[in-house]
């Protein structure tokens, strides 16, 4: 499993939800092995039980020589906002070290 921190702000994050993160992070991320040096992602529930456009997913992500990148995406659902800002940073980080 790739190694990665989760911080959390507004709410409680279940096993679920985390396991979810994992693997998204882990399809992501994995096929650039030792490039990646570490993986953060913050999760922030703007409004909390209110609900609305607000589950904000941030991802940085600190590259070998590269310094970081960052992908950012607020939702409705926290699986959407994970599933998104994963795909986003993949991309991202492929650009970099292209």
């Amino acid at each position: 499993a790739m190694l990665w921190d989760l911080h959390v702000n507004g709410f409680e994050v279940d096993a679920e939800l985390k396991d979810h993160a994992d693997r998204r992070l882990s399809f992501a991320l994995s096929r650039f092995g030792t490039g990646v040096l570490k993986t953060a992602v913050y999760l922030t529930d703007n409004n909390g039980p209110k609900g609305g456009v607000d589950k904000n997913c941030l991802i940085v992500v600190r590259l070998r020589g590269l310094g970081e990148v960052v992908a950012e995406v607020v939702d409705t659902e926290w699986p959407v906002a994970i599933d998104r800002a994963t795909t986003r940073i993949g991309h991202n980080v492929r650009r970099a070290i292209e």
